[in-house]
């Protein structure tokens, strides 16, 4: 076993153990995937739901059980041929009183053998900062903090500690030593005397106490993101890779895990060197795995977001990404560009707003940069400045200069990161750097001009390896590293946590990964991927899915209908939103919700509401808006316009809530359920469609839990929901053919019969999946358009595919997500000659050429399923 078949992700939790995977370990032998795909597994933070808040990496969390369960859970695995890959987490880790090494070096400062594991400035401008830590951690203001006693002296096990709030942080060896037995009366806070004492003792510790909404302009060490209790660690550090990677590299030797998936390798200083020093770390290890571990190359995958003709650097020896690229071609093609123009001008009409997408997410990018990341923009500035005071050339160049011009570049920069070395930028590099210089001198100051080209020079553009050793080097290498750390936070937060809740054309184009200003793609483009990545990147994992996705991948196939029926989706808008008047409240001065927040609103409701529930049903329909409007309050705080996280504006986010609450518990609740139901069908078809090319394809797909049968999931924590594994088991014990089920479609066991058939022809023929070729299979006739078709094939083995999409024209209002075969009526595939058995049916089929091909009908293809797949195992 080498990469796997297929991949079945689990997130773990106090909630959800190792030792409850153990118990599904059977369900999802049966179904066929070859390896769970676990969230990741080390400490994290005491009720850390997610996991990648870790804060000790040579443990195993005891919250999910500790490393006795992970081998109950491995040995369960072994005993059914089946594999563990791992998330792992290089970028960063929580900090806060549970990790150790965060404390010691708040306890020890420079002087802590842990200073150099986090990327800390200790260099700060500010003369406060210098030589110390900030810690945003403080609900107010810090002489606020201090009078009203939340900050005090501690005494805990046996030594003085600094508690605040219900944490005990640690004193610097010297200021403990200089307290004595009645310490604790003279830093009383609530005396003048003692808070000046107080003040002075905090003023000797090795951090600085701050007020938590000061980090985003004052923060001297490289957070996650914008989120401040998540630290970056310098990976780039041979000694720091290898302590916060010990516990992998051991469970990899033992053969308790057999390949990982890195989060985040674009927060990296150098992600290429990362990337293949781990492959070379794991290969070194291979040779110590026991006998029952699989004895082929350790699977590695990096998350990793691509431009739409961006690709993965082949350099780097990885398998691949983890999928999300795959996860926006699959959508695009079930989506019909017939749809983009009128979905656009509804959604310009509606809010007033003519801005694409592409504007949207600039203008996001300068909001971040001021809102989130002013400290982490002016340590990159202030490292490009230190570059330029290097070199007599270019001392006369201003920090205030330098910042304008970095700014600019942030702001149109088009992909989330380059990946300069020493050597400079590589072609695809330089082509991002021009665009990006493109786009800055269009809004940047005119005497400005001149720098914008140095300063990209810096960046890359001239290697610093072509610069004599010294501090010129030095400091260019080092603004070069800061900066490439900068794009992928800044392009995260305003492309994804910000424009995508703002721009509504269309939610089902608004994903991770996705590109939202393009709505569709034809087929011959998708092939085009296809064949792509089965040449460079055939173990590239394929996910519809994620612990991160916005909304589930069944919703969004739902959604993809309004692109086909646009107008009737217009003509529902305009209704509801002139019924609806009375329900908007006037809040902060503005009308709420605003035309766009509306708007959004209706698609989520469209396209969550689950099958079956009747808008009578008054505890479900409230149990389905407790779920809407903790998404809506997220979403309006994500797209930051009326409100946000920081400074929330609940007048607004609670009018908005009772807005959602009175279209549901009006009759307007029927018309939506009425809608939903009328694009269900033709959803359902896409949901299928979606399923099988994951399966098919080449790549190696993602299950995420709970997703074999219809998922409606929300954002997190949405989407973290309780998995039914018991029904799942039971429907899947009975082993219906696809066909038999579409009468029940609605219970999604039709889904997972789909899912389970070809999941079991993969285990069939690992190598047709792993290694065959891929061709797309040519349609004709008047329904060719609505075809997807392709051949995987291997020595004699051979796959044909087919699925339908666009079928809103014919399924839209239907019962079930049969195709008539009326519908392909003069319509034909053209197989390859052969005998040919289905997989998803109990058919077969035999093509004979003729001089076009060996031609068969779609309507034989499909047999009455939206999708299709036949097997031949030998020529004819």
């Amino acid at each position: 076993m080498s990469a796997p078949r297929a991949l079945a992700r689990l997130q773990f939790h106090a909630g959800f153990t190792l030792d409850d995977a153990v118990d599904v370990v059977g369900y999802y032998a049966r179904l066929g995937v070859s390896h769970l795909y676990a969230s990741p597994i080390l400490r994290a933070r005491a009720g850390s739901t997610h996991g990648y808040d870790i804060v000790d990496c040579h443990e195993v969390n005891p919250e999910i059980g500790g490393e006795d369960a992970l081998r109950r859970l491995v040995a369960s695995l072994r005993s059914r041929g089946m594999g563990l890959v791992v998330d792992i987490v290089p970028n960063h880790m929580g900090v806060g009183v549970e990790n150790a090494w965060w404390m010691d070096v708040l306890r020890h400062g420079r002087e802590s053998r842990y200073a150099g594991y986090f990327d800390i400035e200790w260099q700060a401008p500010d003369p406060l900062l210098k030589g110390r830590l900030l810690l945003p951690i403080l609900g107010a203001g810090y002489e606020q903090t201090l009078r009203d006693g939340h900050v005090c002296l501690a005494r805990r096990r046996d030594e003085w500690m600094l508690r605040v709030y219900d944490d005990h942080l640690p004193l610097s060896p010297a200021s403990s030593a200089a307290l004595g037995g009645e310490a604790q009366a003279m830093h009383d806070p609530g005396t003048g005397e003692g808070r000046a004492a107080l003040h002075a003792l905090i003023e000797r510790q090795h951090y600085r106490l701050a007020f938590w909404k000061l980090a985003s302009d004052m923060v001297n060490y490289r957070r996650f993101f914008d989120i401040n209790e998540l630290a970056g660690l310098r990976i780039e550090r041979t000694a720091v890779f290898e302590d916060t990677h010990k516990t992998i590299f051991r469970l990899y030797a033992e053969g308790l895990i057999d390949g990982v998936r890195c989060d985040h390798v674009d927060g990296l200083a150098d992600p290429r060197r990362y990337c293949r020093q781990l492959r070379h770390r794991l290969e070194t290890l291979r040779i110590r795995r026991p006998p029952e571990a699989p004895r082929g190359a350790a699977y590695l995958v990096v998350e990793k977001i691509l431009a739409p003709d961006e690709t993965l650097r082949l350099d780097w020896r990885t398998d691949g990404t983890t999928g999300y690229e795959f996860m926006d071609q699959v959508s695009a093609v079930l989506h019909d560009e017939n749809g983009e123009a009128p979905l656009t001008g509804l959604w310009r009409k509606l809010t007033g707003e003519s801005a694409d997408f592409g504007t949207q997410a600039v203008r996001a990018r300068r909001q971040i940069l001021v809102d989130s990341f002013e400290a982490e923009l002016d340590r990159t500035a202030r490292a490009l400045f230190t570059a330029a005071r290097a070199d007599i050339v270019t001392r006369d160049v201003s920090l205030a200069a330098i910042r304008r011009v970095l700014v600019e570049l942030l702001v149109h920069f088009p992909v989330y990161r380059t990946y300069a070395g020493g050597a400079g930028r590589d072609a695809y590099d330089e082509a991002v750097f021009a665009r990006a210089v493109e786009g800055a001198l269009r809004t940047i100051r005119l005497e400005d001009s001149d720098l914008l080209h140095l300063v990209a020079r810096w960046l890359g553009g001239e290697a610093p390896r072509s610069l004599p050793p010294g501090p010129v080097r030095r400091a260019r290498e080092r603004a070069l590293a800061m900066f490439q750390q900068s794009t992928s936070p800044v392009a995260a937060k305003a492309v994804e946590d910000t424009a995508g809740y703002r721009y509504g054309r269309l939610l089902s184009r608004n994903e991770v990964g996705v590109d939202a200003a393009s709505l569709a793609i034809a087929p011959e483009h998708f092939h085009r991927h296809c064949a792509e990545r089965a040449a460079t990147l055939p173990h590239n994992l394929l996910a519809t899915a994620t612990h991160d996705h916005k909304r589930g991948e069944d919703f969004r196939a739902r959604l993809a209908v309004l692109s086909e029926v646009p107008q009737r989706w217009i003509v529902t808008v305009d209704r509801w939103r002139s019924r609806h008047a009375g329900f908007r409240q006037r809040a902060e001065g503005r009308m709420a919700p605003s035309a766009a927040d509306e708007l959004i609103l209706y698609q989520m409701l469209v396209g969550a509401w689950p099958h079956g529930l009747s808008p009578d049903d008054v505890d479900s329909v409230e149990r389905f808006a407790t779920r809407i409007a903790a998404w809506q309050r997220k979403a309006l705080r994500e797209a930051k316009r009326w409100t946000r996280w920081t400074s929330p504006n609940e007048p607004y986010e609670d009018a908005c809530e009772d807005f959602l609450r009175s279209v549901l518990s009006s009759e307007s609740a029927a018309e939506v359920a009425a809608f939903a139901s009328y694009i269900a069908v033709p959803g359902a078809a896409n949901g299928l469609a979606q399923a099988v090319l994951r399966l098919t394809t080449p790549g190696v797909p993602d299950l995420y839990q709970g997703t074999d049968y219809w998922d409606f999931s929300l954002v997190d924590p949405d989407n973290r929901r309780p998995v039914d594994f018991l029904a799942r088991a039971v429907s899947l014990e009975r082993d219906a053919a696809p066909p038999d089920l579409l009468p029940v479609w609605r219970d999604g066991s039709i889904k997972q019969a789909v899912i389970a058939r070809l999941l079991r022809l993969r285990q069939a023929h690992p190598d047709l999946f792993a290694r065959g070729s891929y061709r797309p299979l040519a349609a004709e006739g008047p329904a060719a358009g609505h075809i997807v078709a392709f051949v995987r094939e291997w020595r004699g083995q051979r796959l044909a595919v087919a699925v339908a999409r666009h079928t809103a024209g014919w399924l839209a209002g239907a019962e079930t997500p049969a195709i008539p075969d009326e519908r392909w009526e003069g319509t034909t595939l053209h197989l390859p000659e052969g005998q040919w058995t289905g997989v998803l049916t109990e058919g077969r089929l035999e093509t004979v050429a003729t001089g076009r091909g060996a031609p068969a009908s779609a309507a034989a293809v499909f047999g009455g399923l939206p999708v299709a797949a036949w097997i031949s195992l030998r020529a004819s």
